[in-house]
Parts: C-alpha cells; sequence; structure tokens
C-alpha cells in the first residue's frame, strides 16, 4: 500500500467526483441484531476456484440469496439463488424505495475474523444490469475497504462500521477495483451484504 492508500479523500480531489457514498450508521441497532440473528441459520459455503491451476477454497463464506433465474456467475463459479430470508427481504425493499432500483440478488459474505478477506475485483459481471448501484452493507466488527483506480496511481481506503452502507455508483465498477484486506489481530466477525440488480435468466438464454 502506498501512503495514499490511507487517505480518504487525495489532496486537491473533490469527494463529490467519487462514483460511491459512504453512509455511516445506515441500518438501525435493531436492524443490525435482527440481521445478524437471521445470519445464524444462513446456509453459508466455502466453495473452491481455480487460480493458475490450483484449487483453492475462498477466504470467507458465502451465501448467494435472490429471485427465480438470477443465479451468479463470477470467478468461473456458478452460484445458484437460494429464497429470500425474511428480514434480508425487508432490507431490500427498503433500499429499493429508497434508490429507485430493483434489487433482485444479495451476495453475504461472512468474514469469520481478520484472516478472512477479499481480493481485488471489481463487481462488473455481465449479468449485471448496465449502470445500476451496487449496495454494500456492513454489520459486525469494522474493517478497511480498499478501493484503486484501474488506470492512474489512485488508492482510497474506507473504514466500514456496524450498520455503515456504501452505496457504488456503475462508474466504480468501470473504472476502479475494491479489496477488503487481512487484519490478522482481529478476532471479531463481519457481515457484508451486497444487492446487485441483475438480468433475469441471464444464463439461460
Amino acid at each position: 500500500m502506498s501512503q495514499l492508500s490511507l487517505l480518504e479523500t487525495p489532496p486537491n480531489r473533490d469527494c463529490s467526483a467519487l462514483p460511491w457514498q459512504h453512509v455511516r450508521q445506515y441500518l438501525s441497532l435493531k436492524q443490525q441484531q435482527l440481521l445478524q440473528a437471521e445470519a445464524a441459520q444462513y446456509p453459508f459455503e466455502r466453495p473452491t476456484l481455480t487460480a493458475y491451476g490450483k484449487q483453492h477454497a475462498i477466504p470467507r463464506q458465502q451465501v448467494w440469496f435472490a429471485d427465480d433465474g438470477c443465479d451468479y456467475l463470477y470467478s468461473g463459479l456458478m452460484i445458484c439463488a437460494q429464497p429470500w430470508p425474511h428480514y434480508l427481504l425487508r432490507l431490500r425493499l427498503q433500499l429499493e424505495q429508497e434508490f429507485n432500483q430493483p434489487f433482485n440478488g444479495v451476495l453475504v459474505n461472512h468474514y469469520r475474523d481478520g484472516l478472512d478477506r477479499m481480493g481485488w475485483h471489481s463487481d462488473d459481471e455481465p449479468e449485471m444490469v448496465a449502470g445500476s448501484k451496487v449496495i454494500s452493507v456492513s454489520i459486525g466488527a469494522e474493517r478497511d475497504f480498499d478501493i484503486r483506480h484501474k488506470q492512474r496511481a489512485e488508492q482510497h481506503r474506507i473504514s466500514l462500521a456496524s450498520g455503515d452502507m456504501l452505496v457504488m455508483h456503475a462508474a466504480m465498477q468501470q473504472q476502479w477495483q475494491h479489496s477488503l484486506p487481512q487484519r490478522k489481530k482481529l478476532r471479531a466477525d463481519r457481515l457484508n451484504l451486497t444487492f446487485r440488480q441483475l438480468i433475469p435468466f441471464y444464463h439461460q438464454r
């Protein structure tokens, strides 16, 4: 990481021009508690991905909840949609009303401690609706969220606390990558809920 990556906004950079918005404490404490309790029953998995000819289980747990026909393919892995749980569905409806955009799928990542992580990537799979927002909601341990530009040497770090929301506009996926780095001394867990709008039945065409 360069020193620039430790800055919320680089010098002489207009924050309003960045294609994301950090909303602190978007979820109430009650919402966080209900979602955490519900997540104890989620069917989390650690699927295996192939990289450079070797197979590796992903360094976190995940589950994909979505409408019928909204299966999700990334890194060569097809994730079949699970039915929406009660409180996750309620949050989906809240976000749809607030942002005036349908969200027909949510990827729930469970980071069991600071060793679990997410590598550099963009949420730019072809089944995602062009121009749609991606909404990320965090519950549990506070973790750093790193962002880097794909062409120029510009990086940002956002500290996401429990209840925080990150609104990622379409330009973020086109121009930037993001990751969740390890924090080896951290023992607490974190849930991340990433709501997306997919083209239904994209993989059945």
